[in-house]
């Protein structure tokens, strides 16, 4: 299939008041489920795990039967018995403290395949961890690999590709990906200089790059203010967009957000993908 693919890049955009009016209604489902929501993740038994960073003291709820996190590195407390991660189960509007054992602090994840939750890195003694939620287990818990990443991952990207494993891109001062699983032991880390390009000196601003997968196959990397077509099969760019107009950043710290918009097959080969990409902040403010 042909795909030509659009990118729509928008500062702000407003609709008067009365466009928006209409039904519906808000409902506190729970005044507190004990932690703060840094990220989320809805898994396909409609249950929500959230999970948030372990170096800022103790949480709001404790964790089940007496258990206790002992972590010598953490920042705060190195003796733990709050919970930092918990799992919302959408039809009971019931919380279940769950036991994350590193920080996950700005780290990142996805789905796997068979609707397992992988998630990678973090800071401090997370950020070479890779963590895995079971979606198949009522009463399953966190399950941490200690080296699972080859590099450092903090404010990565991760995406899933069509052969079942996740590509993880970027972080700080990581212009690089890796792939999870890892087809040997030994598998490192791929150079990406596009991260380098993107990089703005003190600010970053290339940080989460925004990662969507085309229909050809390869991936499409937004950074900064500008996009790639990225062949990570073979490590090379296949297609430069051009930049954003005016140039303003639209990644973290200058935090804006995207969005693969659906597909618009326009002849029986050819599928015109667009990407949505709003927010951002004018060069150099945060």
């Amino acid at each position: 299939m042909v795909a030509c693919l659009i990118i729509i890049s928008c500062l702000l955009f407003t609709t008067p008041l009365a466009a928006v009016a209409g039904g519906g209604t808000w409902s506190l489902l729970r005044p507190s489920i004990g932690i703060s929501a840094m990220h989320m993740q809805l898994l396909p038994t409609d249950r929500v795990i959230i999970y948030d960073r372990t170096d800022f003291g103790a949480s709001n709820i404790s964790l089940a039967d007496g258990k206790c996190r002992h972590d010598p590195n953490d920042i705060v407390l190195k003796d733990d018995c709050t919970a930092h991660s918990v799992e919302y189960d959408v039809a009971s509007n019931s919380v279940r403290p769950l036991m994350v054992l590193t920080d996950v602090w700005c780290s990142s994840g996805g789905l796997m395949p068979d609707g397992s939750l992988v998630q990678t890195g973090g800071f401090n003694d997370g950020d070479h961890v890779v963590r895995i939620f079971n979606n198949a287990c009522g009463e399953c818990d966190w399950v941490e690999i200690p080296l699972g990443l080859a590099q450092r991952r903090w404010y990565a990207t991760n995406h899933v590709l069509p052969d079942g494993r996740q590509i993880i891109i970027g972080g700080r001062r990581q212009f690089n990906y890796e792939f999870y699983p890892k087809a040997a032991a030994a598998e490192k880390s791929y150079s990406f200089p596009f991260l380098v390009e993107t990089n703005d000196f003190k600010f970053e601003n290339n940080l989460y790059p925004f990662v969507f997968l085309n229909t050809d196959g390869n991936l499409f990397v937004f950074a900064n203010n500008r996009a790639v077509l990225f062949d990570y099969r073979r490590n090379r760019v296949v297609k430069t967009y051009p930049g954003v107009p005016g140039g303003e950043p639209r990644n973290y710290p200058s935090t804006g957000s995207a969005v693969l918009l659906p597909l618009r097959v326009v002849q029986a080969t050819v599928a015109v993908v667009e990407v949505l990409v709003c927010g951002g902040a004018p060069k150099g403010h945060l």
